[in-house]
């Protein structure tokens, strides 16, 4: 879908974090070359609490625009966050939606028609 839609101006930046399970133990070397194993190429930036005392400043104004129903921390590891080109946080996703899940909303956000 990044390579699909990039053209169109979706842009994908993805933050790891070790906060669930452990499963994100690696240096920033590691994750690099995990990564490039699954053909990742969108920006990858340095692991990042999502939760807790040290949220990273992004991760604190996404949750709070974006809150969930049983409290605003991220549950899990591939939680997704959609971001309009004016910088309104749209819509937030659990790990369960697949990106294929969340496309239609991607466009319409592109198209600028989310509603």
């Amino acid at each position: 879908m990044y390579q699909r839609l990039g053209p169109k101006g979706f842009v994908v930046l993805g933050f790891p974090c070790n906060q669930f399970g452990g499963q994100e133990p690696g240096t920033p070397a590691e994750i690099k070359a995990f990564t490039d194993g699954y053909g990742v190429t969108f920006p990858l930036f340095s692991k990042v609490d999502v939760n807790g005392p040290n949220t990273h400043p992004l991760f604190a104004y996404l949750k709070k625009q974006k809150g969930e129903l049983l409290g605003d921390d991220i549950k899990w590891n591939f939680a997704k966050f959609l971001i309009g080109k004016d910088g309104t946080v749209l819509q937030r996703y659990g790990p369960p939606q697949s990106p294929s899940a969340i496309e239609n909303d991607v466009v319409k956000a592109l198209e600028k028609v989310f509603v």
